[in-house]
């Protein structure tokens, strides 16, 4: 097979769809806009949920992009061949256009034409979905394949667990996918060897996904009316197959962020131990993602809550991974330096955002050695409260851990050092708990699926773009959205100013809000080229999402933003807003919690 570089990995892909008529969109930020659900973007279909569900795209019903993604689930994982806490989507997306003969030709076309990837057809192997008691199998996707010139033995119809999409909830738009794996030089685990098993024989390279149901609260799927094609290729999986490389670490897009940490810590990554290879490749994921996080759009910084944990747990992680490699302090900011130039071409607010990303590692940096501090002073109350003992308890074992960010490892260490043992059993048991309450907690924020466009949250959705403008007018233009959360009750809004708003100024902003409900102004919307949209007067929060061709959302004079949806259709529908409290998000952002009145329409 041939081998690629990153860039010409993302060209190739966009082309060939854009030589298929299908309209090239820019990434979506990885933090999702009125979604409470996640707290990143994790798949390349996230953006798309509300054209997925039948509104019309501004650039489209055939679409193509290269998304950022986060996906923080399976972060004690990174370090091994393929764990990343970042990674970037390639898909393409058809919104009630062609179906499953176009996806599966076209796919096939660029896996195996001499002309794209060019993989010997003999090395290519595909699933599908065997059916159940549900759904039929899906001998259509078999028989597309099959007429390629495909096979039979190289393909395997799987059940659910392997071959269904979604939905994330109870209820949505779901359907059998197709995957498409390399057969590696691994001999078959046994005669029933297939994509199925953890062998390591068959390596996932794509996923065509057929959304033709939408399944209903009482476990039933009817067929949906507007049948989409919702594709995803991993970049940084496939440069590894492609280029037949062993780890992610090997590809283009780690190498020189592995170089220099190789400089900055005088080690060298080759020669290292199994726990120092390890350690580079924390270290090279972890701040590769709060690059990314930092410099989209500096909505999140670190802090205590949401996104913003996430980008401090991942930041300390990566020091202490650089206090075992020797690293000097403020290395993350060096490192974060060789990824903006690297993504500079390809994610141009990267560089646009630099010193705002380098000042936050910095400040991170900095409060983490003090916080390690601290737990040094902890530490040491625990060693004497020991007496006569020579073992710390794994419940105070996690409290450094959990309070002051110290791994066990870390306290293990210390602990060795006055020959002092740690009941490692009892830490990996409070630590299990801890998961598993989190885990509870993660499963309550998922539930009801991957996004809410019910006619509430329409109307919340409404609200945020009133306030926005009354905080403007009364605040001033510096006001600039920084993210929103929308949940059945109420709306959360961030935005961008230097201090405490006051009583007065919140009560001013309440009445202007208020005004334009009682106005009952109808809501328009209207497509323009985002220069057009900016021309009359429009607001661009978000406009590097939607493409060339944006929605323009115009509320009488109160508000005229970018926006993708979902909206009211009269600012009377909002019947009333109430702010319910005001406080600090982060540095440089306050939140606003508000409520609306009740739906006059709903029983």
């Amino acid at each position: 097979m041939k081998t690629y570089s990153s860039k010409e990995l993302r060209e190739k892909f966009l082309q060939f769809y854009k030589d298929h008529q299908h309209a090239v969109i820019a990434s979506a930020s990885v933090i999702p806009e009125n979604d409470p659900t996640v707290l990143f973007t994790t798949a390349g279909m996230h953006p798309l949920v509300p054209y997925l569900l039948g509104q019309k795209h501004p650039a489209g019903t055939r679409l193509t992009d290269v998304q950022k993604c986060i996906r923080t689930g399976d972060i004690d994982e990174v370090g091994d061949a393929s764990h990343c806490t970042f990674f970037e989507m390639l898909g393409n997306w058809s919104l009630g256009d062609y179906f499953k003969k176009e996806a599966i030709s076209w796919s096939w076309e660029f896996l195996t034409s001499e002309k794209y990837l060019g993989i010997d057809p003999s090395r290519l192997a595909f699933s599908v979905f065997a059916g159940d008691d549900d759904c039929p199998a899906d001998h259509e996707a078999h028989d597309l394949w099959r007429s390629c010139g495909v096979a039979e033995d190289h393909i395997f119809y799987l059940p659910k667990e392997n071959n269904w999409w979604g939905p994330a909830g109870v209820t949505g738009p779901c359907g059998p996918d197709t995957e498409m794996f390399i057969i590696t030089d691994k001999e078959p685990c046994g005669p029933d060897c297939s994509p199925a098993c953890s062998c390591g024989r068959y390596l996932e390279i794509w996923n065509d996904v057929f959304m033709q149901y939408n399944k209903q609260a009482d476990g039933t799927f009817i067929p949906l009316t507007q049948k989409n094609v919702d594709t995803g290729m991993g970049l940084e999986r496939t440069l590894l197959v492609l280029n037949g490389q062993k780890t992610v670490y090997e590809t283009d897009l780690f190498c020189d962020i592995i170089a220099k940490i190789g400089e900055l810590s005088g080690k060298d990554y080759a020669a290292e131990s199994e726990e120092n290879v390890r350690a580079f490749r924390i270290i090279a994921d972890h701040t590769r993602t709060a690059t990314m996080i930092l410099g989209d759009r500096k909505a999140v910084t670190p802090s205590n809550v949401d996104q913003g944990y996430i980008l401090r747990r991942l930041i300390r992680r990566a020091v202490r991974m650089g206090m075992k490699l020797g690293l000097p302090e403020g290395s993350l900011c060096e490192v974060a330096k060789v990824i903006i130039n690297q993504y500079k071409d390809v994610y141009p607010e990267l560089p646009e955002n630099a010193a705002f990303i380098i000042e936050q590692l910095k400040l991170e940096e900095e409060r983490f050695g003090r916080t390690l501090k601290q737990g040094q002073k902890e530490f040491d109350k625990a060693v004497a409260r020991l007496g006569d003992s020579k073992e710390i308890d794994g419940l105070t074992a996690f409290h450094l851990y959990d309070t002051f960010g110290y791994p066990i490892e870390i306290t293990e260490e210390m602990a060795a050092e006055q020959g002092i043992k740690v009941d490692r059993n009892g830490f990996e048991e409070n630590f299990k708990k801890h998961q598993a309450t989190s885990h509870a907690g993660a499963e309550q924020r998922f539930k009801g699926g991957l996004a809410d466009h019910s006619a509430q949250t329409a109307r919340l959705h409404t609200a945020t773009h009133l306030l926005h403008a009354a905080l403007r007018q009364v605040l001033g233009d510096e006001v600039a959205q920084k993210g929103s959360n929308i949940t059945a009750e109420r709306l959360r809004f961030d935005f961008s100013f230097g201090r405490k708003v006051t009583k007065e100024e919140l009560a001013e902003v309440e009445a202007i809000v208020n005004k334009n409900i009682a106005a009952a102004y109808p809501i328009t919307l209207e497509e323009s080229t985002v220069e057009e949209a900016k021309a009359a007067g429009a607001i661009g929060l978000f406009e590097s999402k939607y493409g060339e061709r944006v929605k323009v959302y115009t509320m009488g004079p109160a508000s005229k933003e970018i926006c993708g949806g979902p909206h009211a259709n009269n600012t009377a529908d909002l019947v009333s807003f109430k702010i319910q409290k005001e406080e600090s998000s982060s540095a440089g952002v306050r939140r606003i919690k508000a409520v609306i009145g009740a739906d006059p329409d709903a029983e």
